[in-house]
């Protein structure tokens, strides 16, 4: 597996991280040109933050873009070719409504298998937690919470299961956080890791590289690493 998990934030150190995403697609490299796939949330007003997507990432290598909205019909050649990029990324915004419309358009499954072959998949914020086995976290604490507006039942929480980890962004290292995380990690078998913005994690086969300020719960602890 070659996966990069984003919190958020465009702060500087990012960088660090978009320059690893252009490095793990080289090692997957299936066209001429480096080619990477943004999935947005929704397909209103994606073309906005498609082109900043693309100046950003251009910077780092990437020549070659497709955007790929899951909530609106697509055709089966923009979904043919999207898929053969170097590397996917899932983009930030309500968790929910994205799952949804991820496993609606049949788009979650062609993700894990591309996964499986050695694609690369990214995600950033709610992106990230799709790429985990369950958004649990994006319905926790309940005072930084996603509205679940499309109703999604517990039992189709499910998401991609690529990691055995769950991730959380957007942490803030204070007293009610690192107490809601410890709770949460309490009630769950699964390691918890809760990432600042501007950092993130990356993950080559059996290694894993932290960036920025990342902290790991597991069975009710704050652990150090």
């Amino acid at each position: 597996m070659r996966l990069v998990f984003y919190s958020g934030g465009q702060n500087p150190s990012n960088e660090k991280i978009h320059k690893v995403l252009a490095k793990l697609a080289r090692e997957s490299k299936k066209s001429r040109r480096l080619s990477l796939t943004y999935i947005p949330v929704w397909a209103e007003s994606s073309e906005a933050f498609f082109r900043r997507f693309v100046k950003r990432y251009r910077a780092v290598g990437f020549r070659e873009f497709h955007c790929l909205p899951v909530d609106v019909p697509v055709s089966r050649k923009s979904l043919k070719r999207a898929l053969q990029a170097d590397a996917i990324y899932l983009a930030g915004g309500n968790t929910f409504y994205f799952l949804k419309h991820l496993r609606k358009s049949g788009v979650l499954t062609k993700l894990k298998k591309f996964a499986k072959k050695g694609g690369v998949v990214a995600g950033l914020s709610a992106g990230a937690i799709i790429m985990t086995p369950s958004i649990g976290l994006a319905a926790y604490p309940i005072f930084d919470a996603d509205n679940n507006e499309v109703r999604l039942r517990r039992k189709h929480w499910k998401a991609l299961g690529l990691v055995n980890f769950e991730f959380f962004p957007h942490f803030v290292s204070s007293r009610r956080y690192i107490q809601a995380m410890i709770n949460y990690s309490r009630r769950r078998k699964r390691r918890v890791y809760a990432c600042q913005d501007g950092g993130g994690i990356s993950i080559r086969g059996k290694e894993v590289s932290f960036f920025g300020k990342v902290k790991c719960f597991e069975k009710g602890k704050l652990l150090s690493y």
